[in-house]
């Protein structure tokens, strides 16, 4: 039977590669949703090559022309979050991946545990926010989530088979960006263009910010904790520039598993599409001779503070990663806007997890208030900093 998918985000750089996976096995599965922020052109396209049952766009503005793109097809069109919750709830998709981008992602993905759904997360920041709310739900739910994060999948990959109790520690790789070796008295004059161009990977705007920064490392430090129920201390970060070995995990009796492969995205994409099962696939191949060496070293805190705040919200616990992460959103789209420096934008995530009222045991409201207030905070101070040019 086809396996019934909703790809929510469809329009990103995960979502297309989505798509992509999905288009070279015919007669293995079925889009049945698409999502889109505000992209109706390519949502428009995708539509009519997939047909879904429904698409949603979350601009509602953008309701009307998405709805004369697809005008002479049975596909079912809506806007707006609330409506994004519902369809994903009531649809008969049996899996949700999750390819939106930031805070926005995480009420989908509660939608999609209430139902039940086999989720394929790609979202990083529902973990990051609301960690220990979601694994409360998992835990009464026949939902589950498969990561989709190259790390966390090689870490996923590495533990099947395996039980928990025999985990010493797991190593998270990171390719060090596209300033790994820049000085660090030269980063604050970093542009754009620069920071967007990743050695190894092709990812949207916000995460290759996020990649430059090591936040994006961070973020994911505070999901695995969630994703395989770790303490910090049991979380590393290693520099691995060639981005080949994607994460190890280390055992108990001293064997180290890792997970290798090319540094594409679509292989964890079809993993967690797939998962019991590996398909067979006709995408590029590891070949040893063309990466004679690896090396491996540590990150430099100092130079990318942004790692240690991560580390910190993670021990902090409670609403600061929500803040950690609302403030880090608003820092990127700053910087992406050419408002404050690259070496800034810790600054104001520091400036923003300081000076906001920290609360231990928050609920999903708590979390909601926690977002708009931190992103409120930190938007002030990017002001502050704007006016000290």
């Amino acid at each position: 039977m086809l396996e019934k998918i909703a790809l929510l985000g469809s329009t990103g750089s995960i979502g297309t590669q989505t798509l992509d996976v999905i288009s070279r096995y015919p007669g293995k599965f079925q889009v049945e949703i698409l999502t889109a922020a505000s992209n109706t052109d390519l949502l428009t396209r995708q539509a009519r090559q997939f047909m879904p049952s429904s698409v949603v766009i979350n601009d509602k503005t953008k309701y009307r022309r998405l709805k004369e793109n697809l005008s002479g097809t049975a596909i079912k069109i809506y806007a707006g979050e609330e409506s994004l919750e519902q369809v994903v709830s009531e649809s008969d998709a049996e899996t949700v991946l999750t390819a939106i981008v930031g805070y926005s992602g995480l009420r989908p993905t509660i939608a999609a545990i209430k139902a039940g759904k086999k989720i394929a997360l790609a979202n990083k920041e529902t973990l990051v926010v609301a960690g220990e709310i979601i694994s409360k739900m998992l835990s009464v739910s026949a939902s589950r989530i498969l990561p989709v994060d190259s790390e966390h999948s090689a870490i996923f990959q590495c533990l099947t088979g395996e039980e928990k109790k025999t985990i010493e520690k797991i190593t998270l790789t990171a390719s060090g960006g596209p300033f790994l070796n820049l000085p660090a008295d030269k980063l604050e004059n970093v542009t754009k263009g620069e920071a967007l161009n990743h050695p190894n990977w092709t990812m949207g705007d916000k995460i290759t910010i996020d990649s430059a920064s090591m936040m994006n490392k961070g973020l994911e430090v505070i999901e695995a904790k969630w994703l395989f129920d770790l303490e910090p201390d049991q979380i590393e970060v290693l520099i691995h520039p060639q981005s080949i070995i994607h994460s190890f995990v280390h055992f108990s009796d001293g064997s180290v598993k890792a997970q290798l492969g090319l540094p594409d995205m679509r292989l964890p994409i079809l993993y967690a599409l797939t998962f019991p099962d590996r398909y067979t696939s006709e995408l590029p191949r590891l070949d040893f001779k063309n990466y004679p060496s690896f090396t491996f070293f540590q990150p430099d805190m100092k130079k990318f503070p942004n790692l240690q705040l991560a580390y910190n919200a993670l021990r902090k616990g409670g609403n600061m990663p929500c803040i950690l992460n609302a403030a880090n959103e608003r820092a990127v789209s700053a910087f992406l806007k050419r408002q404050i420096a690259f070496t800034q934008m810790p600054d104001v995530i520091e400036y923003t997890m300081g000076n906001i009222i920290y609360i231990a045991g928050p609920d999903l409201s708590a979390l909601e208030e926690t977002d708009r207030l931190a992103r409120e905070i930190a938007d002030n101070y990017i002001t502050k900093l704007q006016k000290r040019k």
